[in-house]
């Protein structure tokens, strides 16, 4: 597995070693001790899967407090945009985001700790988006931000006229106008 650091501490993107024949492929998608060795323990306790089509924004999400997530994201089928967003107070990084284009393709994982808003935009026809979480899920710690907050300087890579987003995901609060942060 080769690990990318990217400008943000803690935020890496994973390209596993895969196996190509005229069968067609196979990759190890994880391994708990590999992923220790790379990118420290964590012990992911959930997985989720979502297929969504193109313009599509799911996010930017993020779980507070004691049900704070780190997550490990994937694509089986399809591209997505995948941005995550630093919302720790004290990070001399809160704000700045870091944006990959991950695939079915390219096969690469982007692993997001504990303290970031998360959310991908859908640059293909569908997507099936596979991710890992280090903590339940719990709806009474759900919360987000808002997607075209203009101060993340987030370009999602698709039209406005074209983007799809949930009734929660077409309200959220500006990132200087949240309280419920790291």
């Amino acid at each position: 597995m080769n690990v990318i650091k990217t400008d943000i501490e803690g935020v890496v993107i994973l390209e596993p070693r895969v196996f190509k024949d005229d069968r067609g492929y196979f990759f190890e998608s994880f391994s708990e001790r590999d992923f220790a060795e790379a990118v420290g323990s964590v012990h992911f306790v959930q997985d989720n899967e979502s297929r969504s089509s193109y313009g599509v924004v799911r996010g930017l999400h993020f779980q507070k407090g004691e049900n704070a997530q780190a997550k490990l994201v994937r694509v089986i089928e399809g591209t997505v945009l995948d941005v995550a967003v630093d919302i720790r107070r004290d990070s001399p990084t809160f704000g700045k985001h870091v944006a990959v284009e991950l695939s079915g393709e390219n096969k690469r994982q982007l692993f997001i700790p504990r303290g970031f808003a998360h959310g991908f935009s859908v640059l293909s026809e569908l997507v099936v988006f596979q991710y890992k979480c280090d903590n339940y899920y719990c709806p009474a710690s759900e919360s987000g931000i808002a997607w075209d907050d203009a101060a993340l300087g987030i370009d999602w890579r698709v039209p406005r006229e074209a983007v799809v987003l949930s009734p929660k995901d077409a309200c959220r609060q500006k990132l200087n106008e949240a309280v419920d942060l790291f």
